[in-house]
């Protein structure tokens, strides 16, 4: 009995025995488990961690490739305003050297087209002057007959004749005879201080030519005659000039010298008109 007692007791031992080993493994592997769900959950939150690190850093690069793209988009939206305004400059400047090429075109054909009624005004000018010449001439010519007719009754009754009258000639403004040079620049300077412009002054506002004229002084400083070469192409400037030199007259005796020489003595001077009267 007690034997079997005893066995009772080793097999209720044993059956014990391998309870607690049961539920000591059960235990251990509760523990596994927990260990591996807590494993586990720790894996799928650092997968979550890293998921989200990931969607946070290619939220970052998007929007790092959106800012470049925007970016990129405003570089070329301003280099196309820039383009824009260079060929609108561009434009502006042609269309500016255009119109000034076309003001040039229009000035030069306005000068062109003045110059050629300049030419044009002239050539009618001169046509007029050239008949008012003709005219004149021949008025002249009138008068020098008439002069030469004068001087020549002059001549019989105060002196040698004009036909043996010794006559000397300065047509320029230099002669190997120096008192006659002399002379003739004397007379020339009591012309052109005379005030006698004044009188000329509306008359030579017209078209005019300088006059050529010689003037024969006897030697007592008398006036002979006035002898145009060349006529102003204006009446009024022509019988000026006459006026001028008939008002001017008595001039200067001949030096003895010279007057043993010459009975009377011919002066040719161009005849100009600005502030004063020039002779040259």
């Amino acid at each position: 009995m007690e034997a079997e007692r005893q066995d009772a007791a080793r097999q209720a031992a044993a059956r014990l025995e391998v309870a607690r080993q049961e539920a000591a493994r059960q235990q251990a592997a509760r523990q596994e488990a927990a260990r591996l769900e807590a494993a586990r959950q720790e894996a799928a939150r650092l997968e979550a961690e890293r998921q989200e690190a990931a969607r946070q850093a290619a939220a970052k690069l998007e929007a790092a490739r959106q800012e470049l793209a925007r970016a990129e988009a405003a570089r070329m939206e301003a280099a196309r305003q820039q383009a824009a305004r260079i060929e609108t400059a561009r434009v502006e400047a042609e269309r500016q050297e255009a119109a000034q090429q076309a003001a040039a075109r229009q000035a030069a054909a306005q000068q062109e087209a003045a110059r050629l009624q300049a030419i044009k005004d002239a050539a009618d000018r001169r046509e007029a002057l050239l008949k008012a010449i003709g005219k004149q001439l021949d008025e002249e010519a009138a008068r020098r007959e008439a002069a030469a007719t004068l001087a020549r009754q002059q001549a019989a009754t105060s002196g040698p004749s004009a036909s043996t009258a010794r006559r000397g000639r300065l047509f320029g403004r230099s002669d190997s005879n120096t008192e006659l040079v002399l002379y003739a620049e004397a007379w020339s300077r009591k012309i052109q201080l005379n005030l006698g412009i004044e009188q000329l002054r509306e008359a030579t506002r017209q078209p005019h030519t300088a006059p050529v004229v010689t003037v024969a002084i006897r030697s007592d400083g008398s006036v002979e005659s006035v002898i145009f070469v060349r006529t102003s192409g204006v009446p009024a400037i022509d019988d000026a000039v006459r006026t001028i030199v008939q008002g001017q007259a008595p001039y200067q005796r001949l030096a003895p010298n010279l007057a043993r020489e010459i009975d009377v003595i011919e002066i040719r001077r161009t005849w100009y008109f600005d502030t004063a009267i020039r002779l040259y």
